[in-house]
C-alpha cells in the first residue's frame, strides 16, 4: 500500500517524536536516517543545510522536522510534520509527567528515571556525529569539528567562541584552496 506524502511525514515524524529523550537534537541521526537514506527525500548535503538552518534560525530546536516538512511538501507539509513531531511527544510527556508526580517515590521510578541520563546523552553524541559526516566537509572540516568539540568541553569558554572560530578557520582554508 503506497502512502501518501503527507501520510509518510506524520507516520516518520510522530514516530521520531517519541524517541526523543533528551529533546530534538537527540533524533537528528534517526531523521537523517529516514529523510536521506530510506525515503530518499534529500541528499546528506541538503539535509546537512536544513540542519544548519534549523540549528541558526531562532527556536526550538524541533524546526528540523519543519524544515524537512517544507522542503519536502511546501507549507502543508511544514505544518504536517510541525503537528506530527509535537503532538505525540507531547501526550507522552504529558502522561508521564502525571504519572511521576503519582510515583515518584517508586524505586523503579526513580531507577528508569536515572538510567535515561545516559541515554539521552548518547543519542545527543550520535546527533553530532551523523551532522558533521552529513556536513561532508572533508578531514579539514571534520578536525575542525572535532578541535572545537574538544575546547567547547574542555574550557569555560562561551560555546559560541570556539564556533566562531571553527567558521573563520573553515573560510579561510576555503579561500587559501585547502578545502
Amino acid at each position: 500500500m503506497e502512502r501518501g506524502i503527507f501520510g509518510q511525514l506524520v507516520i516518520t515524524f510522530g514516530t521520531i517524536s517519541l524517541m526523543a529523550i533528551g529533546g530534538a537534537n537527540a533524533v537528528v541521526p534517526e531523521i537523517h536516517r529516514q529523510v536521506v537514506e530510506i525515503l530518499g527525500w534529500m541528499d546528506a548535503p541538503t539535509f546537512a543545510r536544513l540542519f544548519a538552518i534549523a540549528q541558526t534560525a531562532p527556536g526550538p530546536n524541533i524546526m528540523l522536522g519543519s524544515i524537512v516538512g517544507w522542503h519536502v511538501a511546501g507549507i502543508s507539509g511544514l505544518l504536517v510534520a510541525t503537528v506530527a513531531m509535537l503532538l505525540p511527544s507531547s501526550l507522552l510527556a504529558l502522561a508521564c509527567n502525571r504519572g511521576l508526580q503519582r510515583y515518584s517515590d517508586n524505586r523503579i521510578v526513580r531507577i528508569v528515571t536515572l538510567a535515561l541520563v545516559p541515554i539521552a546523552l548518547g543519542l545527543m553524541l550520535a546527533s553530532g556525529a551523523v551532522a558533521t559526516l552529513a556536513a561532508d566537509a572533508g578531514l579539514f572540516g571534520f578536525a575542525i569539528t572535532a578541535a572545537t568539540t574538544l575546547v567547547t568541553y574542555r574550557s569555560k569558554l562561551n560555546p559560541l567562541v570556539p564556533m566562531a572560530a571553527g567558521t573563520v578557520i573553515y573560510v579561510a582554508g576555503w579561500y587559501a584552496g585547502l578545502v
